[in-house]
């Protein structure tokens, strides 16, 4: 046996985990307050099995997971709401089957809507900036060989 290779992100009040095992059979999910079993068979008939003391507890009667032919997507609802995992692993060890999943991780403790909706205002504006109200910047060359009235002609040097 081997363990299947799996991702997960963290949400306030939920954290994902997915196991990717293409064309997977006779999968079995038990979830326990502070630990997930995960066992199937790849359409290759290799047998996969990952054990996850979490980092910390679920509900697991209101935890759900759902099998689609390329991965097993678990949702787990955290018993404590709010509190943020930092790895999903009671452990610190690093488990080469497991990583982050980037694409839909979003740091929820230090964002709020308002902000995010500040991000888009900026980047709307950003995008909008084109050269239409740009000075003409043509004559500029011109200006600068005008003399001053405080430019005085500098010796040369010996």
């Amino acid at each position: 046996m081997q363990p299947a290779t799996a991702m997960w992100y963290d949400r306030k009040d939920t954290v994902f985990v997915e196991f990717f095992v293409a064309e997977s059979k006779d999968v079995q999910v038990k979830l326990d307050k502070s630990k997930i079993d995960f066992s199937c068979v790849s359409g290759t008939d290799i047998k996969h099995q990952n054990t996850v003391d979490l980092f910390g507890e679920i509900d697991p009667e209101g935890s759900k997971h759902k099998h689609t032919g390329r991965s097993v997507k678990c949702c787990l609802r955290k018993a404590e709401p709010g509190k943020s995992w930092p790895r999903l692993t009671k452990d610190k060890t690093k488990n080469n089957w497991l990583s982050v999943d980037f694409t839909n991780w979003k740091d929820w403790e230090d964002d709020s809507d308002e902000d995010l909706s500040s991000f888009d205002k900026f980047s709307e504006m950003m995008n909008n900036m084109g050269g239409d109200d740009l000075p003409d910047l043509d004559g500029a060359d011109e200006e600068h060989d005008s003399a001053d009235s405080d430019d005085e002609k500098m010796p040369d040097l010996e």
